[in-house]
């Protein structure tokens, strides 16, 4: 994807080829660890794909453990094999993408629970 872009500076590019560059360059030490702090933030949702998929493509033929922090849960939950999800610092849930899928744990953490009056209303 950069190599049409190889002879210009890192300013230069979009934001998603800036992100692929970082992860390039953080590969180049050929690590057994790979730690992401929000690498989607503030791309376009077609780019977020993308990353995803480099990340996950990385751990594959890589061998590379890649450890993702993300705020895009619903993107990232298709690239790993392992969640953890955190309130205010402390971990809630562990689990694997399925089980958090299966759980309302994202409406309680990022929407607060919500109290009805009505148990049996939807």
């Amino acid at each position: 994807m950069l190599h049409q872009k190889r002879r210009h500076l890192a300013s230069q590019m979009s934001g998603g080829q800036q992100q692929m560059l970082a992860l390039g360059r953080g590969l180049m030490a050929n690590p057994e660890l790979l730690l992401l702090d929000e690498p989607t933030l503030g791309l376009a949702p077609n780019i977020v794909k993308e990353v995803f998929q480099t990340v996950a493509l990385i751990s594959e033929r890589l061998g590379t453990t890649i450890m993702v922090v993300e705020h895009n849960i619903k993107g990232v939950l298709d690239i790993v094999d392992r969640a953890y999800i955190l309130d205010t610092g402390r971990v809630v849930f562990e689990g694997t993408p399925a089980s958090v899928r299966e759980t309302n744990i994202l409406a309680e953490v990022f929407l607060g629970k919500v109290q009805r009056d009505d148990p049996e209303e939807p």
